[in-house]
C-alpha cells in the first residue's frame, strides 16, 4: 500500500513503502555526506525528500534509527567490482583496484563513516556497533576473494583473524586521512596496499608455518 500521509507540496508523488523508505535514506545519506551528520536536521531530510516531517517519523521513529539505516545502507554498497580470482591474475593489480573502490566509497561518505566508526566501539550504540562489525567481516571476505586466499583460509582459519587485524589498521589509517588530514588518499592507498601484500606474501606463510 502506498503512503498517503500529507506532505509539504502538492507535487509529491505517492510511493510504495519500500520505495519511500529508500528515497528517504538516499536523501539522508546525501545530506549527511555533504554537510555533516550534526548539521542536518530531520526537517532538512524531510524537505529534501519532499515529504512531511510526520511521514519521516512514520518510517523512522527516531533520528538514531534513521542514522543506523543510513550507515547500514552505505556499508551494503559494494565498491568498484573486482573480477573473481583466477590463477595467474595479478594480486597486486586486484588489491589496488579494490582499494581504489573502497577509498572512493569512504571519500563520498566521509561524515557518515567518521561518525559511525567513532561511535562504534565506544559502547554508545550496540546495534550500530553490530552493523560496523558485519561490515568489517564483509571487508575481510572481500579481501579473501580479491587475493584468492580462500583455500588457505579453509586450512588455516587464523588467516581470517590476521585479516581482521589488517582491517582495524585500515580503519584507523583512513581516519588519519579523513578526520585529521595527516595522510593523503594516495599515502593511505600506498600504505594499505603495501601492508596487505606483505601480509599475503610474507606474514601468512611464516605465521601458518609456525602452526604446522
Amino acid at each position: 500500500m502506498a503512503d498517503t500521509a500529507s506532505s509539504p507540496g502538492p507535487e509529491t508523488s505517492r510511493l510504495e513503502p519500500d520505495e519511500r523508505r529508500d528515497q528517504i535514506l538516499q536523501c539522508a545519506q546525501r545530506l549527511f555526506s555533504e554537510h555533516g551528520v550534526g548539521a542536518v536536521s530531520n526537517t532538512d531530510i524531510a524537505r529534501a525528500a519532499g515529504i512531511s516531517r510526520g511521514l519521516l517519523n512514520h518510517y523512522f521513529g527516531s533520528r538514531r534509527e534513521l542514522y543506523r539505516d543510513v550507515v547500514r545502507r552505505m556499508m551494503d554498497v559494494p565498491p568498484v567490482p573486482v573480477p573473481e580470482y583466477v590463477p595467474g591474475a595479478s594480486v597486486a593489480d586486484r588489491v589496488a583496484q579494490s582499494l581504489d573502490g573502497w577509498l572512493e566509497l569512504l571519500s563520498r561518505n566521509r561524515s557518515i563513516w567518521l561518525t559511525a566508526t567513532g561511535i562504534a566501539g565506544c559502547g554508545g550504540d550496540e546495534e550500530l556497533e553490530a552493523i560496523i562489525d558485519r561490515a568489517r567481516d564483509r571487508a575481510v571476505a572481500r579481501a579473501i576473494e580479491v587475493t584468492g586466499l580462500g583455500p588457505a583460509v579453509r586450512d588455516h582459519p587464523e588467516i581470517h583473524a590476521m585479516l581482521r587485524g589488517f582491517s582495524g589498521m585500515a580503519e584507523a589509517t583512513t581516519r588519519e586521512w579523513l578526520r585529521h588530514g595527516r595522510l593523503t588518499r594516495k599515502q593511505v592507498h600506498v600504505l594499505l596496499e603495501s601492508t596487505l601484500l606483505t601480509i599475503i606474501n610474507d606474514v601468512i606463510p611464516d605465521a601458518t608455518a609456525v602452526c604446522e
